[in-house]
């Protein structure tokens, strides 16, 4: 990693060395969005934008998820070819487990004005109940999803008590690291899933079929 990063390190002395690579390390490697008051290589502008340049060697970018947090993710070109490749597309079932998730943790409770911002992050559970009933996989299937879909980080538990069938599922921690364009191309997503013959979703797929003419 030293020999990757050495050309944009090199103009540093050995204690701003230490704080970019540590940032780096935090954005890559944290569990959720890392306060900038922890790592001056995040704080100080000039240092935050050597931290992105070693992102974009490899592909990432850095997001600000609030005022003063942030987290790396794949760059939107990068994201875009990797959506490409089947080896990197969740299989069927997950897919379709995760947009039940989404759809009742966040879709509706937005819909329903108990979230106001473009976050991923619910305190609204997808109740497990609700997830089988809406779900046409068996039970067993379902469950298998979810601890994959929990082991990718695509959505969390959350327990009500002891008992484990109780509480519900909301987006995972991997949420955290869309970019704003991913972020917004997920709620169109959602939107043509929850609603296609909505007016909202017949718009969304106007507005695509005339951004690809345009391409053409």
């Amino acid at each position: 990693m030293s020999e990757l990063f050495e050309p944009l390190l090199r103009p540093y002395d050995e204690k701003r060395r230490a704080e970019l690579v540590a940032a780096y390390m935090a954005v890559e490697h944290a569990a959720g969005p890392v306060p900038e008051v922890r790592f001056p290589a995040l704080r100080e502008p000039a240092l935050r934008r050597t931290v992105a340049r070693m992102l974009e060697l490899s592909g990432r970018t850095l997001i600000r998820t609030s005022p003063a947090h942030w987290i790396s993710g794949y760059d939107d070109a990068v994201r875009e070819a990797l959506a490409g490749d089947p080896a990197c597309v969740l299989p069927i079932a997950d897919r379709a487990v995760l947009v039940l998730v989404l759809i009742h943790s966040v879709a509706i409770p937005r819909a329903e004005g108990l979230l106001t911002d473009d976050s991923w992050l619910s305190p609204y559970p997808a109740p497990l109940e609700e997830l089988r009933r809406r779900s046409q996989l068996t039970i067993s299937e379902l469950e298998a999803a979810l601890r994959r879909l929990r082991a990718a980080g695509l959505v969390g538990q959350v327990k009500a008590g002891a008992d484990e069938a109780s509480g519900g599922y909301v987006p995972g921690p991997q949420f955290h690291r869309l970019t704003e364009a991913a972020r917004r191309r997920l709620q169109e997503e959602l939107i043509l899933a929850a609603g296609p013959d909505s007016p909202l979703a017949a718009a969304i797929r106007a507005r695509r079929r005339g951004a690809r003419k345009e391409r053409v």
